[in-house]
């Protein structure tokens, strides 16, 4: 019975979707107004046709569209409800936003970003207030997105997310003063950027509170986000334009380059979210080239994506189809260049399977020996079976296995206990006695060999969960090791990290955590560790933070959720992004820290510098073009309480 339940449940789940397109902003002067917009929601609407979903499971909010109910901010947020209202275990849900975003301060946030700024999305009766920089009514902001995305996934939905849109506070940080808001290029090209100041909307006659939005009440806990995904046009400091696409078409129209793309890389019939994604990188060199060159001035956008990229395309199933890491190439005649080096987990002769993405959607594939591998990239020459394949393929490697060098080498006499399960690259091998163990496991105790892993004999775990989640712990350890062994030398001017502690309200002591000495740790009764990271590199990064708690527990700081970013926002020297990060584990001798940052390039790979922790989807945000040839900067840092004095690495 319970087999013939779950069948008919899976049966019926549903695919909806949400479309929203805001081309005017009707209490705004016109020049704001956008072209691409109600083009957008068709064009995705006609593609999530031919993927299988049902016309009456798409309601589309638009301005110039047949039949379509306006887009204002009542609206939406009825629609919203209606999706959730509809929604049961198992369904698929795709929210899909194009039109203005904006940035603004908003201290009614629970959650403050790096920055102290919100995103929203600008509907059709969106109105400024006078007087403020501050205040919106008919917006949506990120916390209401996210309050209906917690909801929907509190029911079991698989949500997906796509912003056609972006947030322009970069605008006020332009590299030439008299850059245009909204830019157009010849009469029968028009290219429009979308992404406005707040104190370009005319406001009311006087400050007006923000009208009150029905929205799903906040859980007591946030859902876990293994059944999540979000593709967006942009950071957050970034504008993303439209234009007339495809180029050089006879049928082009205005549409905007995300959506474009989006629909272009459904063709390809991509497998998962990650495939998708990738193919949405393909097609952006060309228009971001021509864009460069009519305004070598702006900042171009570099596409976002989140969540668990490797999960079924439009399916409500959380379990990757693969787990291990996939990076994006590049091909130079017979050579393939990666975007991942010694900081993702690579190393020198390595065997790696690479893939080649045709564009009809089919898949070669061959193996291949990774040949030089540096800090941040890495080479291998192309499988001659697949040289002679065209220009056009699209180019990805996976690893076949993790890498024996960073692998934990247990002696165990009895075996290996079950289940062991770890990001890659960590992992757990076993290993003879001759063949130099990290870790010797008896029936009766179970010795740390290595120096670095805390050398000394541990208690017996007393099951096999146990000594499962201790090796985990030390193959995790290792891996932290060698990634601090590998970028410790490395600089990153602008950013850096601070070790604090602190008594109630009130700062100790505090000092650069990369310099932590004897003067910060131990700590004294009523204090407590606090770690301060702040950037003010001029550009977004990719930030880690992990640490293992004194009981030999594994601590995922930031991102402190499976589905959240790693990216941490742009800062500069006059406005830097800082985040604070209370450590209640810090708290005894065997605590140990790790911070790493890296600049985040456009269009480079994932980068958790595989340093999750957490059970579930290991996530990460991925943008936009190939990386320089030159390694890139990075900054790490790792404080260890090692007894009465620390042991600062």
């Amino acid at each position: 019975m319970a087999w013939l339940l779950a069948c008919s449940s899976f049966s019926f789940a549903t695919q909806r979707a949400l479309l929203v397109g805001v081309s005017e902003l009707v209490n705004q002067p016109q020049a704001l107004w956008l072209q691409a917009p109600r083009n957008d929601v068709m064009l995705m609407r006609d593609a999530l046709l031919k993927q299988g979903f049902a016309p009456s499971d798409i309601t589309v909010l638009a301005d110039g569209v047949g039949g379509a109910v306006l887009p204002e901010s009542q609206a939406i947020h009825d629609a919203l409800g209606r999706l959730l209202a509809q929604s049961r275990s198992g369904d698929f849900v795709l929210l899909y936003f194009s039109g203005h975003g904006t940035r603004l301060r908003d201290s009614s946030k629970l959650y403050q970003e790096p920055d102290g700024l919100s995103e929203n999305f600008l509907a059709r009766d969106v109105r400024g207030t006078l007087g403020s920089d501050s205040a919106l009514t008919g917006d949506l902001r990120d916390a209401d997105f996210d309050a209906w995305i917690q909801a929907l996934l509190a029911r079991n939905v698989f949500v997906a997310s796509i912003f056609d849109t972006c947030s322009a506070n970069s605008m006020t940080r332009s590299s030439t003063a008299d850059s245009p808001l909204i830019a157009e290029g010849p009469a029968d090209d028009e290219v429009r950027w979308r992404g406005l100041r707040i104190g370009q909307l005319l406001g009311a006659p006087a400050p007006a509170a923000r009208a009150a939005v029905a929205r799903p009440a906040a859980a007591a806990e946030p859902v876990p986000r293994a059944r999540y995904v979000a593709l967006f046009a942009s950071e957050s400091h970034q504008i993303t334009p439209e234009l007339r696409l495809p180029r050089k078409s006879r049928n082009a129209r205005p549409q905007g380059l995300l959506t474009w793309a989006v629909v272009e890389a459904l063709s390809r019939r991509p497998a998962t979210w990650r495939e998708l994604f990738d193919g949405v990188l393909a097609a952006y060199p060309p228009v971001i080239d021509e864009l460069a060159q009519r305004f070598p001035t702006r900042e171009l956008p570099s596409p976002v994506a989140e969540g668990n990229l490797d999960a079924p395309i439009f399916a409500n199933r959380a379990q990757p189809v693969s787990t291990r890491p996939v990076w994006r190439a590049q091909r130079s005649g017979d050579a393939l260049v990666l975007q991942a080096g010694q900081l993702d987990g690579l190393v020198a002769q390595q065997p790696l399977r690479v893939l080649a993405t045709m564009e009809d959607g089919t898949v070669r594939s061959a193996e291949g020996l990774l040949l030089q591998a540096y800090t941040d990239k890495a080479r291998m020459a192309v499988p001659p079976a697949l040289r002679e394949l065209s220009g056009a393929a699209l180019w990805n490697i996976t690893p076949l296995g993790e890498p024996a060098s960073v692998a934990l080498r247990v002696r165990a006499e009895q075996g290996l206990p079950p289940g062991l399960s770890l990001d890659y690259p960590a992992s757990v091998v076993a290993v003879a006695a001759a063949d130099g163990a990290d870790v010797h496991w008896s029936a009766s105790r179970l010795d740390v060999l290595s120096p670095a892993l805390g050398a000394g004999a541990r208690p017996v775990p007393a099951d096999a969960a146990a000594a499962r989640r201790h090796l985990e712990m030390l193959a995790r350890l290792k891996w932290l090791n060698q990634l601090y062994s590998i970028a410790r030398d490395a600089q990153f001017e602008g950013f850096d990290a601070v070790f604090e502690v602190w008594n109630g309200d009130r700062l100790v002591r505090s000092g650069p955590a990369r310099q932590a000495g004897a003067g910060l740790l131990p700590l004294r009764a009523g204090e407590r560790a606090v770690l301060n990271v702040r950037n003010a590199t001029g550009r977004s990064v990719d930030l880690v933070v992990v640490g293992i708690d004194p009981q030999g527990g594994a601590r995922q700081v930031y991102p402190g959720d499976p589905g959240e970013t790693n990216r941490f926002k742009r800062g500069t020297r006059d406005a830097p992004a800082v985040k604070r990060f209370e450590l209640p584990w810090f708290n005894a001798e065997g605590g140990r820290l790790l911070v790493l940052a890296a600049p985040a390039t456009p269009y480079s790979a994932p980068r958790l510098f595989g340093a999750g922790t957490a059970d579930g989807v290991a996530q990460v945000r991925v943008r936009g073009a190939l990386q320089q040839d030159s390694e890139r900067q990075s900054f790490a840092a790792m404080v260890h309480w090692a007894g009465e004095a620390l042991s600062a690495r």
